[in-house]
């Protein structure tokens, strides 16, 4: 990756995080601290590693992503916005009545939604169906999909994990945004799913575990995972909750809380200066 490449990337992740904070904080709700740690990884899926087309969203050929970690749609919606699939302002109408940018994401309203989840662990599965009728009508796309370290504390998961090894969906990827904090508290504490690439491992998929922030690991884990054949395979992302905004990063309390207007402020000129930089680089 070339270092023009790589700010084009830092540079469009952070006006994903700047939308999730617009998002979260004209809704007066939302999940803020986990969209902030996927902000990098979906900025790279959707600018550089899926055939998609936002002219044609139903385009048959297209591959697919399912956000099973469902309510961290606003960076999904950031990253939306990012690749064209509908206008910037429509970040604003978050949640509300009407809008196409529901609290989880809605495959019937939304333009480059693939599937409606937020039930925590079913939208793997969806992915794991969506990779095998690919398989069966021959076609070449591939599916990702993005859980939550948390979700995976739900059993569905491990079952999707057995069908996607016992039918070799090498097509598929999962991908886990580990940063650690749930709902309740550390995921250590709550219901301790460590260690995650060893469960993966003996479910018979292709592990990789890396730096969720790095660009340059992201394009190579990916690489690696398509030119993975014979099983499906895993990445798991070492995140941080809440990335980009100083006062949210690892802290559990920005699960499901939004911004204030005065946390609004702080954020937003945060993340103003962090692409400020990036762009006078």
């Amino acid at each position: 990756m070339t270092k023009e490449e790589r700010k084009s990337l830092q540079a469009a992740a952070a006006r994903i995080r700047m939308r999730v904070i617009e998002g979260t904080h004209a809704a007066k709700s939302g999940h803020p601290g986990g969209s902030l740690s996927c902000s990098d990884f979906l900025a790279y899926l959707y600018l550089r590693e899926m055939n998609v087309n936002p002219a044609e969203p139903r385009w048959a050929d297209r591959d697919r992503f399912v956000l099973s970690k469902g309510h961290c749609a606003p960076a999904l919606y950031g990253a939306l916005v990012e690749r064209g699939f509908f206008p910037e302002e429509e970040i604003l109408t978050l949640r509300r009545i009407g809008s196409r940018l529901q609290g989880h994401p809605n495959m019937n309203l939304t333009p480059g939604v693939d599937m409606s989840t937020g039930s925590l662990g079913q939208g793997v599965s969806t992915a794991c169906g969506m990779a095998l009728g690919a398989r069966k009508l021959g076609k070449s796309l591939r599916v990702y999909t993005l859980l939550g370290d948390g979700e995976i504390e739900e059993g569905q998961v491990w079952e999707a994990a057995m069908m996607a090894a016992h039918y070799g969906l090498d097509n598929l990827c999962m991908v886990v945004d580990n940063n650690n904090l749930q709902i309740d508290g550390a995921i250590s504490d709550v219901m301790s799913p460590y260690p995650i690439t060893e469960k993966f491992a003996a479910f018979g998929f292709f592990v990789q575990e890396i730096d969720g922030h790095d660009f340059d690991q992201i394009e190579a884990a990916l690489t690696a995972a398509r030119a993975e054949k014979g099983r499906p395979s895993v990445i798991v992302l070492k995140t941080v909750k809440g990335k980009g905004v100083s006062f949210m990063e690892n802290q559990v309390g920005w699960h499901g809380t939004a911004p204030n207007d005065e946390q609004y402020e702080q954020a937003m000129s945060e993340l103003r200066a962090a692409l400020a930089e990036v762009e006078a680089e």
